[in-house]
């Protein structure tokens, strides 16, 4: 178990624990909350080893394993899959030690190494990190790509993958949803609740933290309280303790009155269809946790618009996707993604928009906001229409040697050039009384943004955003950086604007509170879903299963002698019969050498799994190694030549 009795943290002058006691138990899933800065990094850093306790007693087993998410950004030319075995620490130990055996005539040791590098799991290792790659979003033709082809955030994914393939004891996570779509999310949920060990998150995605944890560590006051149960209960709980500690301040009950009369007012008006009973649910619950919202020190609202066109705007068989890249050769055709869209936005609408990883959220969203011209079809927007956007990639353009005041002006110089200005105070002074309803008080207006953490930089987007008093909010994973208490702030922000939103976000909390109805964007065209999140969530695990069933059957219909016979008909005819013939010959022959190499393998197998002398062993394994690389030059070869084939 990990045990942590009396235990001072420091972190430079500040104080993060001061006697704080806690016990963890094998195999328990805990869930490590707290507000940012209360020391939840750095107690990972001492259950790691990066930290020591300034004072008291830590202990954990020293025979126990550590997985862990780097945090690093990696760069290297290596293919995905490589990568991502090789976070298999104790496969790469097995390996050194073959070829350290390998240098010598000593078989008793090398008969070890070959039985470890098998328990390992050698045979099977590129197959379970595929099974990790894929699940986490990326799609089969990039299983070898490089890892600096990847963009940031998939190259995030990938770190997570190495961190999953390795055997671990314990298990620690630091938001490990950031990067993930709601598909992988779902995936990564299922994996985590297989998951043997014990476990450390930290996550702001409470529908996360309810899936895999079942205690809840909650850091306050540089003390360390343990909640049997996941967020949801921890929230019941702490909720009650709160309500019994402070039920006597009028500021908490006037907030709670505002919580509970906003709550009435929207139930009266909800319409019976599935996904508005799922927000009203949600609702429901802010209310139950009212005394744990009053807690947080932050919120903000959306000023009431200064019109509602409605429609907001209208579709008609819009294309979307992008442009050919500058540069292409003329007349290359565009990258249509979603075509044939007919809808309208109508004021006052609250629209989820779901669909797996590439399907085209994002696209549809960039396109209504004006970021992309569309590819076909006409939209049409309601007169006064003043779209309010939240990128995904939003955080990356704000400019790091700026302050928050100078991003505001910078906007206010923009808006009034563009005749966008509404009636919104301009002065510095004002600016600054706004940056410091979002918490940029004193200093913080004049802090480079560089130098600021994700969630003050998201912060700053959703000051900017407000202050433009949009009257259509499009929202594309707007909580990635964003803690807790700042994710209900947005939530509550979301449910009193009176404009339109649309959203897209992996936070099915957020979802659930804010959207009566969803759209789904999959296989090229847009859809209402009839359902609610539950209802998408077991559609998401349904078409994940169906897809590997396909592949698997498309891998075992697309047999060699199959596609070479397929191929044939359709050969350029600048490929000679001479040469088509070399081919199918060559071809021929590496699937006769891989089966014969194939059934050499599996008697090998059988052959050490029956214990024999250490040098049979050592030779047995010594002619697995080869066979397996054999196999892999095979394999490579096989899939040029049955490419040429096809081609």
């Amino acid at each position: 178990m990990i045990n942590l009795k009396n235990i001072t943290l420091r972190r430079g002058v500040k104080v993060l624990l001061d006697g704080a006691s806690v016990t963890l138990n094998p195999g328990e899933k805990v869930g490590l909350v707290g507000r940012n800065g209360a020391g939840k990094s750095s107690l990972f850093a001492l259950l790691n080893g990066n930290l020591h306790e300034d004072g008291g007693e830590f202990f954990i087993p020293s025979q126990w394993r550590m997985g862990q998410v780097a945090q690093d950004m990696p760069e290297t030319d290596q293919g995905a899959t490589d990568f991502v075995v090789e976070g298999d620490t104790e496969l790469n130990l097995a390996r050194i030690e073959v070829a350290a055996a390998e240098a010598t005539d000593d078989y008793d040791r090398m008969a070890h190494a070959y039985m470890a590098l098998h328990d390992a799991g050698e045979h099977d290792a590129p197959s379970r990190a595929q099974a990790l790659i894929l699940g986490l979003g990326f799609k089969s033709s990039e299983l070898d790509n490089p890892v600096n082809s990847f963009s940031g955030g998939w190259r995030m994914r990938l770190q997570l993958a190495r961190a999953l393939m390795c055997p671990s004891d314990l298990l620690l996570l630091d938001e490990p949803t950031n990067h993930l779509d709601l598909d992988a999310l779902v995936w990564l949920e299922a994996w985590l609740k297989k998951y043997e060990g014990t476990m450390v998150v930290i996550s702001h995605d409470r529908e996360f933290l309810d899936a895999v944890t079942n205690v809840t560590l909650h850091i306050d006051a540089a003390k360390l309280m343990r909640y049997g149960g996941n967020y949801s209960k921890f929230e019941d709980m702490r909720a009650e303790q709160m309500d019994l500690q402070q039920s006597a301040f009028s500021k908490q009950q006037d907030k709670i009155a505002h919580l509970q009369k906003f709550i009435a007012r929207f139930k009266a008006k909800a319409s019976k269809a599935k996904q508005a009973q799922s927000r009203v649910k949600a609702l429901d619950r802010m209310e139950k946790i009212a005394p744990l919202l009053n807690e947080a020190d932050f919120t903000f609202e959306f000023a009431e618009p200064a019109n509602l066109p409605n429609p907001m705007l209208s579709m008609t068989g819009v294309s979307f996707g992008y442009p050919a890249p500058e540069g292409s050769p003329p007349k290359t055709p565009p990258t249509v993604i979603v075509r044939n869209v007919s809808k309208s936005v109508l004021a006052g609408q609250r629209i989820g928009i779901l669909g797996a990883n590439g399907q085209g959220k994002s696209t549809l969203v960039k396109t209504v906001a004006r970021d992309l011209e569309p590819l076909g079809g006409e939209v049409t927007e309601g007169r006064g229409l003043n779209i309010g956007y939240f990128a995904q990639q939003e955080l990356d353009v704000l400019r790091p040697a700026d302050n928050p005041l100078e991003h505001m002006i910078h906007m206010v110089k923009e808006m009034t050039a563009n005749g966008k200005l509404g009636g919104q105070a301009t002065r510095e002074q004002d600016l600054r009384s706004f940056l410091g309803n979002f918490n940029f008080s004193g200093d913080m207006v004049k802090q480079a943004v560089g130098s600021m953490s994700g969630g003050e930089k998201a912060r700053l987007v959703l000051c900017m955003l407000v202050w433009q008093r949009p009257n259509l909010l499009l929202m594309d994973e707007p909580t990635n950086h964003l803690d807790l208490a700042t994710r209900e702030a947005l939530s509550m922000a979301l449910n009193e604007f009176e404009g339109t939103v649309m959203l897209v976000s992996h936070d099915r909390a957020l979802l659930r509170a804010v959207c009566d109805e969803f759209w789904m964007v999959s296989r090229g065209g847009v859809e209402p879903f009839d359902g609610d999140l539950d209802d998408y969530q077991k559609y998401l695990l349904d078409e994940a299963k169906r897809q590997r069933e396909a592949a698997k059957e498309e891998a075992k219909n697309q047999s060699p002698k199959a596609v070479a016979v397929v191929a044939a008909p359709v050969v350029e005819p600048a490929i000679s019969p001479e040469q088509l013939k070399k081919w199918k010959k060559a071809l021929v022959a590496v699937e006769e050498k891989m089966a014969t190499l194939n059934t050499e393998g599996a008697a090998l197998e059988g052959k050490l799994s029956t214990n024999p002398h250490p040098s049979v062993i050592a030779e047995t394994g010594k002619r697995l190694k080869l066979v397996n690389q054999e196999l892999k030059t095979l394999e490579e070869e096989w899939l040029d030549l049955t490419g040429k084939l096809e081609g």
